[in-house]
């Protein structure tokens, strides 16, 4: 009598469906120290897909973000921040996630987002020992800028940094989880000031309509002039955070009349003096296609998962979402 073989076999681990064996091999040397916590994030995120839309942005007005995870000494996941270099032109001293802009050889925002990191702080666009964990959908910054967030995950921890000090003054870490906490997920005593709260929030009108409410966190290094996490760095961490432990933080992410992160987008769309609308005039996109519905609504309905890319017996993840 025939049985059935699927139907007994055990199933096998998520990493093992997702990653090449190279990547696998690095992921199954780190799971010793890895809590569950860490591990059902690291795989919330890998079946995390951004929703498709027909929406098309400017090349000159698109950029992409590098969130590089990797697991601590004690199974935690840690996010991966720099320090910009004082004698930059705009953001000066900040502390950001590496990035930039779009450049011509760039095929897709993961391309972007590696290839910009590597520039800034040396981090190898190794695909098997810096996996892929997700694409993000896309945020408005300064009003006139698309920038993507790519997460991905550094295995391989004799991997050395190597910066460029004319971009970058220092890197450091901090704990992903603590970018849904408002308390100091750190001895207060890092602080100069303990009585200086770790988790702050500014507000304004946005011109659309309604209020934004930015983000700010400490890094515990302030003492060394080390500024907080804040505005749109705390933004993109924030939503890696609630995406990846499945949980809300323990205070209000934005006033109930706040604009979506597409609505922001469509809105710098339809204003004429806005550089990005004058860009996709100047590089021939039609703004009125990206200024419908399926924009507005693009990222309250962007919690799919699909299996695009992660088929039965395929080890190797094959990544042709946004495609530049």
């Amino acid at each position: 009598m025939p049985t059935d073989e699927s139907a007994s076999a055990p199933c096998q681990p998520y990493y093992v469906r997702t990653f090449s064996k190279p990547t696998v091999e690095l992921f199954e040397a780190a799971l010793p120290t890895l809590k569950e916590e860490s591990r059902q994030c690291i795989e919330n995120l890998l079946n995390y897909r951004a929703r498709h839309t027909q929406a098309k942005f400017p090349r000159s007005q698109s950029a992409a973000v590098l969130v590089p995870l990797f697991i601590g000494r004690a199974g935690d996941l840690y996010v991966l921040l720099s320090r910009r270099s004082a004698s930059l032109r705009q953001y000066a001293g900040d502390t950001a996630l590496p990035g930039g802009k779009v450049e011509l050889q760039d095929i897709t925002v993961e391309d972007t987002a590696r290839r910009e990191t590597f520039e800034e702080i040396g981090l190898v666009p190794d695909r098997e020992r810096v996996p892929l964990l997700c694409v993000m959908e896309p945020f408005l910054a300064g009003n006139q800028m698309v920038v993507t967030p790519v997460v991905v995950l550094i295995l391989d921890n004799t991997m050395q940094p190597s910066l460029n000090e004319s971009e970058v003054t220092s890197i450091f870490s901090q704990p992903l989880a603590s970018f849904l906490a408002s308390s100091f997920p750190f001895h207060p005593y890092r602080i100069p000031d303990p009585s200086i709260p770790y988790h702050t929030t500014t507000e304004w009108e946005w011109s659309g309509g309604g209020r934004i409410r930015m983000h700010s966190f400490l890094t515990g290094r302030e003492a060394d002039g080390v500024k907080p996490v804040f505005g749109f760095t705390a933004s993109i961490l924030i939503y890696v955070a609630i995406l990846g432990y499945r949980r809300a933080p323990d205070f209000e992410l934005q006033p109930p009349n706040a604009p979506t992160q597409a609505q922001q987008i469509a809105c710098a769309l339809l204003t004429p003096s806005n550089p990005l609308r004058l860009a996709c005039e100047g590089e021939g996109i039609d703004t009125s296609l990206n200024s419908g519905t399926d924009m507005i609504e693009w990222d309250k309905s962007g919690r799919e998962r699909e299996n695009a890319g992660r088929q039965s017996g395929q080890n190797e993840r094959k990544d042709g979402d946004a495609k530049l």
